[in-house]
């Protein structure tokens, strides 16, 4: 093969590509290549096989492979700052998880209490309510009890004003009608006690007169004695 028949082509390397060598360190001199004015054609001898376009091709493809293997080391950045921001967020969530159970189990604690107190606020309502009824039941008795009280009082003092015709008024009732009839109770006992009183000491001056006897200790019996069927104005004139 003669080497005017070979199909050499012309350089295809451009600003672009020398740029793209410096940024992937495969270029690090500023005049590692330098473009000539003009290209002279080879002409290797007929022993030779001219591989330079192979060169090229795969020196081109190792520029892609080397822009491959960094877009896949950014993306392979990008996977590991997305699964890191993942862990964050899954760490963050097993902490509100975790922060969410603690705050289940301190309310339902405070549940529990809560329940216990509302239990024992039902506890003591019952034992009120039993208090309230008990006390209703004490003032009815009580009310009652007042009354037959106030009867027994009235009933004296009537008995009392048959027996002496003697009324009475209170100057300064309290308006509380069993303190009031006890008022008036105790203006007829000592109108009772007076009049027994005086009628001791003058059954007892005219007892001597009327009886050989002893006088006896109590008025009532002393009373009695004068209070006979038998007539004492017609003893006493017989004695005499």
């Amino acid at each position: 093969m003669a080497a005017e028949d070979l199909e050499w082509e012309r350089s295809k390397i451009s600003n672009q590509d020398i740029n793209t060598l410096k940024r992937l360190g495969l270029m690090t001199k500023e005049d590692a290549i330098r473009f000539p004015s003009e290209e002279s054609y080879p002409k290797p001898p007929m022993e030779y096989r001219p591989i330079i376009k192979d060169l090229l091709r795969i020196g081109s493809q190792f520029i892609e492979y080397r822009e491959y293997a960094n877009r896949a080391e950014e993306k392979l950045a990008e996977a590991n700052e997305r699964a890191d921001a993942l862990a964050q967020k899954l760490e963050q969530s097993e902490a509100a998880r975790k922060k969410a159970e603690l705050a289940a189990s301190k309310a339902k604690v405070e549940a529990d209490e809560a329940k216990a107190k509302a239990a024992g606020v039902e506890e003591l309502q019952k034992k009120l309510e039993d208090a309230t009824a008990a006390l209703d039941e004490h003032k009815a008795a009580q009310a009652s009890r007042d009354e037959g009280i106030l009867k027994r009082l009235k009933s004296q003092s009537r008995h009392t004003l048959t027996q002496t015709n003697q009324d009475f008024d209170l100057d300064n009732p309290v308006n509380d009608p069993l303190l009031d009839a006890l008022s008036l109770l105790e203006f007829h006992g000592r109108e009772i006690r007076e009049g027994v009183a005086n009628a001791n000491a003058g059954l007892s001056a005219l007892f001597p007169y009327f009886f050989p006897k002893k006088e006896p200790a109590t008025f009532l019996n002393l009373a009695k004695m004068f209070n006979t069927s038998e007539d004492l104005g017609l003893k006493m004139r017989q004695r005499i």
